[in-house]
């Protein structure tokens, strides 16, 4: 018998000091039994970077072709994809290419993640991946986040140009997003 995805309850609170976008969500996000907390935060924090109205979690890692984070248009094409984590280079050229007008979007893991993505995008000459906006969260960051395992938090999450600041029930961490051209 398979065990059962974790249910994690969270008050969160975004705002975007650049562009005075602000929300505030009542936000149910489960957690695969396989998954890490670093990856189910890596996907709170890309809900949260790319903030819009209708944006939804993909189906997780039980179906791995799926984005990690979405958002549709009334007519049903995508708005917006994106993927967490390791994305591989092909995967998010055949993002950019088969959802036209979409915003595509990848956070990784680390700075060091991304350059690798990066290199291997260029060797084999991906060049619509400069189409996607690519980001990577701070290790330190994302580390602190990952020892809150807590089923129920609040927190609160700014961007200010390329830096993130979190809150998490009164405790508070920073680090920068960094951006990466192709």
């Amino acid at each position: 018998m398979a065990l059962p995805s974790t249910l994690h309850h969270f008050d969160l609170r975004i705002t975007h000091a650049d562009t005075g976008v602000e929300a505030a969500v009542a936000l149910k996000v489960a957690r695969h039994p396989s998954e890490t907390a670093e990856r189910l935060w890596l996907r709170v924090l890309a809900y949260a970077w790319q903030w819009r109205e209708g944006i939804a979690f993909g189906p997780g890692l039980c179906e791995p072709e799926a984005p990690d984070v979405l958002a549709s248009l009334p007519d049903g094409r995508a708005a917006l994809v994106v993927r967490v984590g390791k994305p591989e280079p092909q995967r998010i050229e055949r993002d950019v290419n088969g959802n036209a007008g979409a915003r595509v979007a990848a956070l990784f893991e680390s700075p060091r993640r991304l350059e690798a993505f990066l290199v291997e995008a260029r060797e084999r000459k991906l060049a619509r991946v400069a189409r996607a906006d690519l980001a990577a969260v701070d290790p330190g960051l994302l580390a602190w986040l990952s020892r809150h395992e807590e089923r129920r938090a609040r927190i609160g999450l700014t961007f200010v140009a390329d830096h993130v600041y979190a809150d998490l029930d009164g405790e508070s961490a920073d680090g920068p997003l960094g951006r990466a051209s192709f």
